[in-house]
């Protein structure tokens, strides 16, 4: 076995000899841009963590699990998986000051189909993700018409027949006005996925407006990006203390917030509770995304990014219990006035901002201030999100191919605005009038299954296989001192298992993907789980690839793919002082032999 271990080491080693300086590269290296200030990247990684699903995922998922019980297991989970997950990604990005795909290809070549799964899914994520800031910008714009369209049942859209001013309650054959002008007017929604309809051209357009927005706010890289966030990661704030102190005023506010708050101590027994704690955290806080691993990219080397990680995750956690405030005495509120129960108007998901709110917020006294600062929030909210998952495209494609392109292009602004584009034209299915089961279809198999398929993944490649011993070396260049127990103990045990736990939990449990009461066709499911695959399927290609590529036996082959490229024990690594290398080493897909 040592012989095996020494030989592999030696073709490690004759690997990283054989590869030459590349000048381009090391002068890309020296004027990689930082962040203009600590308080930019902290408000930029705020408000990715900080997004819609704080609003309508949390106080939902809160309230079906335990009430304020629920706070005890997330709390927990936060202390045990969100913070050490998040300070080793931030490790990772301002250690090695590369992209997700790079990166990965550096701390665990075996595993690098995970940098590039990453790359695949958020840009994924971006093509549909746009979509919900162009239904927010145009609720915004509706919302201020001197009455709020989706307050009647006299519209052209609506069916008179089957249309309830308020909340129909258990008259299930109604709809209410909000649900009608939102499946009628804004969507013009047809009967399932297989009739897709004629484009939405009012939504074509806000969808180009709102790409547009994205462009001028992250064209310039972080310079832009982090002069925008000191505006969009913190107007959110002013909006919901707003919200909450003129909610707690209205009457039956105190019953919402109580459905919301009161313990159900039985439901801490329940292993789902538990697992669906730990998966609000990991995915809220925006685990194996590759934007934290970005954004810290661009950190100085000597960023105190403990300081960081827990200032993110301890922010996104009091958001989501902010949100679910403001969320249930609105609810409340509703419940009372149309004399409901408050579990027949609580719902999570797009329905809660798009339907239930608007109509909440049609009957508030000054309806027509806090309408368009409610879908003005909202704007916000998603477009911090939708910053740094487009940054994620943009990072590897500068890192991969930056100077190559940049002969063609001359400026980066253009590799920017060509990633915009694409992602735009991707998106424009999900704006026809059957956009919306498309819509649902990508975000089940692309934010729920892919993403926990490659979480567990990269947290295997980053705690088990480069090492946590490696990993506590990284912080301790970088803050001078080592990570302590409670990290080590995470890295090494906690967060794999319970990020394991979270893979098999979603195994047993899975369901297909549905809409409503709709129910997606084989075919349908089969396209989905086809884009499940586009994603992690790089995972085994790269490791295949990197196994074929190495010399020796099978077991030689792989103790040298497991052997990072990173030369931790080098006392001038410092990326400052470094040669970087050709950056054939941080290919994917090249062959070292």
């Amino acid at each position: 076995m040592e012989v095996g271990a020494e030989n592999a080491k030696a073709q490690c080693d004759e690997r990283d000899s054989d590869l030459k300086p590349s000048e381009a590269a090391a002068d890309a290296e020296a004027q990689r841009p930082t962040w203009g200030g600590r308080l930019e990247f902290i408000l930029a990684s705020v408000g990715y963590a900080v997004g819609l699903g704080n609003v309508w995922r949390f106080p939902y998922l809160c309230y079906r699990s335990g009430g304020g019980a629920f706070l005890v297991p997330y709390l927990i989970m936060v202390l045990l998986c969100g913070i050490p997950l998040l300070f080793v990604e931030f490790a990772i990005g301002q250690y090695t000051r590369l992209g997700p795909v790079h990166a990965f290809a550096k701390i665990c070549p075996l595993l690098k189909g995970v940098g590039l799964a990453i790359i695949v899914i958020s840009f994924m994520f971006s093509t549909y993700y746009n979509v919900l800031m162009s239904w927010a910008l145009y609720y915004l714009f509706n919302s201020f018409q001197a009455t709020l369209p989706w307050t009647s049942c006299n519209n052209t859209w609506n069916d008179v027949g089957n249309c309830s001013s308020g909340f129909p309650g258990n008259a299930t054959h109604l709809q209410s006005a909000s649900q009608q002008f939102f499946d009628r007017r804004l969507l013009e929604k047809t009967s399932g996925i297989e009739e897709a309809g004629g484009l939405r051209w009012e939504l074509f357009g806000y969808l180009l407006l709102a790409w547009v927005i994205v462009y001028l706010c992250i064209f310039k890289g972080v310079k832009s990006t982090g002069k925008v966030v000191y505006f969009t990661a913190v107007f959110p704030y002013f909006i919901l203390f707003a919200l909450l102190i003129n909610n707690v005023q209205l009457p039956g506010a105190k019953n919402g917030i109580l459905y919301f708050v009161t313990p159900v101590w039985g439901k801490l027994f329940e292993v789902k509770v538990w697992v669906n704690a730990a998966a609000q955290v990991f995915n809220s806080i925006g685990i194996a995304f590759g934007s934290m691993i970005s954004m810290a990219s661009y950190n100085k080397f000597d960023n105190n990014i403990l300081r960081d990680a827990l200032i993110v995750s301890l922010t996104n956690s009091f958001t989501s219990i902010l949100a679910g405030f403001v969320i249930f005495s609105s609810v409340g509120y509703m419940a009372h006035i149309h004399n409901l129960p408050v579990e027949d108007i609580a719902t999570d998901g797009p329905g809660l901002v798009f339907v239930v709110y608007p109509e909440v917020l049609s009957t508030m006294p000054a309806f027509q201030l806090w309408a368009p600062l409610f879908f003005f929030m909202l704007l916000c909210l998603g477009l911090d999100s939708q910053f740094a998952t487009v940054e994620v495209g943009v990072t590897f494609i500068k890192d991969e191919f930056g100077p190559k392109i940049l002969r063609f292009l001359k400026r980066e602004e253009l590799i920017v605005l060509s990633v915009c584009i694409i992602c735009f034209a991707l998106g424009i299915p999900h704006i026809t009038k059957g956009g919306i089961y498309a819509f649902q279809l990508m975000d089940h198999y692309t934010a729920v299954v892919s993403l926990v398929f490659l979480a567990f993944f990269e947290v295997v490649a980053v705690c088990w296989i480069f090492g946590v011993s490696r990993v506590s070396l990284m912080v301790k260049r970088m803050l001078g001192k080592t990570p302590n127990i409670y990290f080590r103990a995470c890295w090494l045990l906690l967060c794999p298992m319970l990020v394991l736990c979270i893979l098999i939990s979603s195994v047993v449990q899975y369901t297909p993907a549905h809409y409503g009461k709709y129910t997606y066709p084989v075919w349908a499911d089969g396209l989905g789980w086809g884009i499940s695959l586009i994603s992690i399927m790089w995972i085994p290609l790269g490791a295949i690839q990197e196994v074929f590529n190495n010399k020796g036996s099978l077991l030689q082959r792989l103790q040298t793919a497991m052997m990072p490229t990173i030369d931790l024990d080098a006392v001038d690594f410092l990326p400052e002082k470094q040669n970087l290398e050709n950056p054939a080493s941080e290919r994917l897909f090249t062959s070292t032999a």
